[in-house]
């Protein structure tokens, strides 16, 4: 394994690369308010004449994701391209449902979003027991525990029902700090016996999608960069593609040796290691 090179910002990482693959939460901003020097890091690589495309596991899709960062204070256009995995598997949910009747769908989102399944032919239901497929698209693991949800999903997993999962995060960023992310209640549609399909970082759809978007660049011109290694890393790496971790977001508390156990355990180390996503 080649030595993980400790770079100073994000400037370092434009001297090197053209083509960025930006998280969001965790790198730009943790949910609540942009990290110091993000927006400027951003708006300096649109300077630099970099192209950025902004990757991240949000059950929501890209529109409502890039509104959302211009309402944290962003500048609108400073980065080019926005892909959710969200966005991913409403796309083939569209394609896939184009001729069927319409079904009957047990959404776990957050605060009521319904933009996962808007424009789809899909009935919402609370009911494991009726539901013809489950849409694990955000977790509100800040409001209630893995029970609760087990309650609700059980009925669907005893059933065989089919799950997808846009979300594969297993740890999500909250203003109360860390809590367990709808990967994490994917996990437990699984422990019950049911199927799920995943959706996101670090599968590999989902990055096949975005170099397409940027119409398949030299890997060597790209680098990932996001704070979690079993996702970020581990996915970029699979892709084939230069990966930078900063040690913001869900990784702010490690120490070194908890980030060398990470790595070893995701089979997964970044070429450059970040304080943060600052020029």
């Amino acid at each position: 394994m080649s030595a993980i090179l400790h770079l100073a910002g994000i400037r370092e990482l434009a001297e090197r690369f053209d083509i960025f693959l930006l998280d969001q939460f965790g790198v730009l901003h943790d949910g609540v308010a942009p990290y110091p020097g993000a927006i400027d890091a951003l708006l300096q690589l649109k300077a630099a004449g970099k192209r950025t495309l902004l990757l991240s596991n949000s059950g929501k899709r890209s529109a409502p994701n890039e509104t959302r960062l211009v309402r944290l204070g962003f500048a609108p256009g400073s980065w080019d391209y926005f892909l959710s995995s969200g966005e991913v598997a409403w796309r083939m949910l569209e394609a896939d449902l184009r001729q069927s009747s319409t079904l009957r769908c047990l959404l776990i989102a957050r605060d009521g979003d319904r933009s996962a399944v808007d424009g789809l032919p899909l009935t919402l239901t609370q009911d494991g027991a009726a539901a013809d497929i489950v849409l694990l698209s955000a977790s509100e693991g800040d409001r209630y525990d893995l029970e609760h949800y087990r309650r609700l999903l059980e009925p669907a997993a005893a059933r065989g029902v089919a799950c997808l999962c846009t979300n594969p995060d297993k740890i999500m960023l909250t203003p109360g700090g860390p809590r367990f992310g709808a990967g994490r209640i994917a996990e437990l549609y699984e422990e019950l016996g049911g199927k799920v399909t995943w959706i996101g970082k670090p599968f590999a759809q989902i990055y096949t999608t975005a170099l397409e978007m940027l119409r398949n660049p030299d890997p060597a011109a790209v680098v990932c960069v996001g704070d979690s290694v079993e996702h970020d890393i581990a996915g970029g790496r699979a892709a084939g593609l230069n990966t930078a971790l900063v040690t913001t977001g869900i990784l702010e508390a490690a120490s070194d040796r908890d980030r060398a156990a990470l790595f070893a355990e995701h089979g997964a180390a970044p070429d450059f290691l970040l304080p943060a996503f600052r020029w």
